[in-house]
């Protein structure tokens, strides 16, 4: 089969290499797929400069999240069959043929064909445990979401709108504003444009945001910290500006909000039963149209390193999806 590996650290463009592999075969617990679509996600620009915080031997086969089909069951597996439509989210995909354990598989919600449901899993999951496990938002509540337009915001965003929470949506241009709209934010600002904490404080009453989801760190924080509401809970995501901030714990004590973490994949290995009821629950909203992932691109297989390079650049509205097989 063809895979992408990372043969050295560094920016995607320079790191990928299409090689020739042998076929994977499915072990005791194990499921071959056959990788149908790819969803570029930021990590993969992370594992290519060697900055995530799991850092697999050179060289393997980057790519967390995608779409496929069934191929092959290994020993013992239950709950599968072949040909049946599954998605996944595990290092390793960006391959014509994928193995994985079978408790990281879920089946393809109906409503999604691959291309759409390749962006399901990582982001919808990160953005369901950050929403709703981690800050238990309620109706009614402000929710501002960062980079509101880029794969993982999109998310939050529709998840925001399903749970009946009022949306301030934080984007990188005019033309992503619109993007945040159609999604269904109520108030849409733009970094570098917008005083946020000050236009987060005029929009809301003074009251401020109720559940920040920042995936960007850096100045995105110091603005959360200053947005957040009385009691409010930021959760942070990652640091896609590259910047790591430091919180001033004083600050968290005179005004009383949390600051919660959240690495989806400890999810994935210490609590894969709540993953499966998360899957659930956005395979009932994808069905009933609340939530559909927002793809600005499909690339083909044979241009993913140019797909994972437009994520390093910040360049992307939603998801840059790679079609494995068409």
């Amino acid at each position: 089969m063809r895979a992408w590996h990372v043969t050295r650290h560094a920016e995607p463009e320079n790191a990928l290499e299409l090689v020739e592999v042998e076929d994977p075969t499915a072990h005791a617990g194990e499921v071959l797929v056959q990788v149908a679509a790819v969803a570029a996600n930021f990590p993969d620009v992370l594992l290519s400069r060697g900055q995530y915080q799991v850092r697999p031997e050179l060289p393997f086969i980057p790519g967390i999240e995608f779409a496929g089909t069934v191929r092959a069951l290994g020993p013992g597996v239950e709950g599968f069959a072949v040909g049946d439509r599954v998605v996944g989210g595990k290092i390793g995909v960006l391959s014509e043929l994928a193995v994985l354990p079978a408790a990281d598989l879920h089946p393809t919600p109906d409503a999604l064909d691959d291309i759409a449901a390749s962006g399901l899993m990582i982001a919808y999951q990160t953005a369901w445990f950050a929403l709703h496990r981690r800050a238990a938002l309620q109706a009614g509540e402000w929710l501002l979401v960062h980079a509101a337009a880029g794969g993982v915001g999109a998310a939050t965003v529709q998840l925001g709108v399903a749970a009946g929470a009022h949306v301030i949506a934080v984007v990188g241009s005019d033309a992503k504003a619109a993007v945040a709209r159609d999604l269904g934010a109520e108030h849409v600002l733009v970094r570098g444009v917008d005083d946020i904490p000050a236009r987060v404080k005029e929009i809301t009453g003074r009251h401020g945001a109720d559940v920040i989801f920042d995936p960007v760190g850096g100045s995105a924080f110091e603005a959360s910290t200053r947005s957040v509401a009385f009691e409010g809970r930021i959760v942070v995501i990652g640091f896609a500006s590259g910047e790591i901030p430091t919180l001033k714990t004083n600050v968290a004590l005179v005004k009383n909000f949390a600051v919660l973490g959240l690495y989806w994949a400890l999810y994935s290995q210490q609590r894969p039963d709540l993953v499966a009821e998360a899957h659930e629950q956005l395979t009932h909203l994808a069905a009933s149209g609340a939530i559909r992932p927002l793809v600005d691109e499909v690339v083909p297989f044979e241009r993913a390193p140019e797909a994972i390079q437009k994520l390093a650049g910040g360049q992307t509205t939603g998801r840059v999806v790679i079609e494995v097989a068409p």
